[in-house]
């Protein structure tokens, strides 16, 4: 009698936390999210942004002069449906946002635009532009034939803080702030 008792006690407490509301995680990681394929008259261009990219520590860290980097990971293949996919374009983009404590200044590096260097007072624009990829250049259209189907592959990650080991006490903490997203597809036809 016991034992039963003990046995539905256990069966109703992993019930309770099954079915006991949970916030959603996903809210809250990063994520890859208006995502645009279009192009000009020679080249192919992608344009996305990275949500929930931001948490509070790395926040910190930035405003503490620690340069930090995103790298955008951006993938082309020409889909064959009796074979393998064809790769025709594989692309490594870096943003990089570092703080001047003293100019009380942003400075962030975009290559795809021109390899721009750009300087900003405000955080929030900093961020936006940090977060945002604007007419990347995939490919040449010469790349590509008409009325075959192709796939884009995305993907976004912080790349990892490396500091000089004495610091690596100071600023334990930023183990707990690198993110990378799932990949995400989008395939059209050209």
């Amino acid at each position: 009698m016991m034992l039963k008792k003990s046995i539905l006690c256990a069966l109703g407490i992993v019930l309770l936390v099954c079915i006991s509301p949970r916030p959603s995680s996903a809210k809250n990681e990063a994520h890859l999210s208006d995502i645009i394929v279009t192009n000009t008259r020679d080249h192919l261009l992608v344009y996305f942004k990275v949500e929930e990219c931001f948490t509070e520590e790395m926040n910190k860290a930035i405003m503490n002069g620690i340069e930090t980097k995103f790298t955008f990971i951006v993938k082309l293949y020409e889909v064959k449906p009796t074979w393998f996919d064809t790769k025709i374009a594989d692309i490594r983009l870096t943003h990089t946002i570092a703080y001047n404590t003293l100019k009380n200044e942003f400075t962030l590096f975009l290559p795809e635009q021109n390899d721009k260097k750009i300087l900003i007072k405000d955080f929030e624009e900093a961020k936006k532009l940090m977060a945002d990829v604007v007419a990347l250049t995939v490919t040449r259209l010469a790349n590509l034939k008409r009325g075959l189907q192709y796939q884009l592959r995305l993907k976004a990650e912080l790349d990892k803080i490396e500091l000089p080991f004495y610091l690596n006490y100071v600023f334990f903490f930023l183990s707990l702030w690198d993110f990378e997203t799932d990949w995400y597809s989008v395939s059209f036809r050209y």
